[in-house]
């Protein structure tokens, strides 16, 4: 079971926040940013890499890198995990999609293959069902069909505080590869600061693994 502790309430700066937000109907915040991954997309490419998966470790490590997002609302309070896990769609031969869970906490080459595996896991056991405990994961889901300029996510009656983060078709502008990602959160735990730490821990998290790629190719 993922380790969290309860944060108290009573000294949560956010309380007021928290307290409106969550009174609402709908209580979600989120936005779309183009990301620059002329570089990743470069190095991926040319090591035959599997692009899901590097954009789902680096989107992985960024989440998990901004506090606010490994938050979930729980008997009225908010606990904080420690570290979060990612339920991300797989598609299937027939045109739907099963749901496959990752951690992240792995070298990234570890990663490449225990997400290729638990794929093909998730592809034999063609389960679109998530535990209801799983209260620590990250959703995760992609459109490589297109690119677009925002999104609108489906969300659960009453409203979950699990953070959805998706993905579009990268393009080329001004010589520039670029990837709508997009964001939902719910406010009471998340503000709009949070989500620009999401975005810049992405854009380091990208780096990185662009780097590591590059000085270290390892063929899969």
């Amino acid at each position: 079971m993922n380790e969290f502790y309860k944060i108290e309430m009573d000294h949560y700066k956010r309380k007021s926040h928290f307290d409106y937000f969550n009174s609402l109907a709908f209580p979600y915040v989120g936005t779309t940013v183009n990301i620059d991954i002329t570089k990743l997309q470069s190095a991926v490419k040319a090591q035959k890499l599997p692009f899901f998966l590097t954009i789902c470790y680096c989107v992985s490590r960024a989440a998990n890198a901004v506090p606010e997002f490994r938050q979930r609302i729980a008997n009225g309070g908010i606990i904080e995990y420690e570290n979060c896990r990612t339920s991300h769609t797989v598609a299937l031969e027939d045109g739907t999609y099963c749901y496959c869970t990752l951690e992240d906490r792995l070298s990234f080459w570890d990663y490449l293959e225990y997400g290729r595996l638990e794929q093909q896991i998730a592809k034999e056991k063609r389960d679109i069902e998530e535990n209801d405990a799983a209260n620590d994961l990250l959703y995760i889901s992609t459109l490589p069909w297109l690119s677009y300029a925002a999104l609108v996510q489906p969300v659960p009656v009453p409203a979950d505080s699990n953070p959805r983060i998706t993905w579009g078709k990268f393009f080329t502008q001004n010589e520039r590869i670029l990837l709508p990602v997009s964001v939902l959160c719910h406010h009471a735990l998340v503000d709009g600061k949070h989500i620009a730490d999401f975005y810049e821990a992405l854009a380091e998290q990208c780096e990185r693994v662009c780097e590591l790629i590059s000085t270290d190719p390892i063929s899969i």
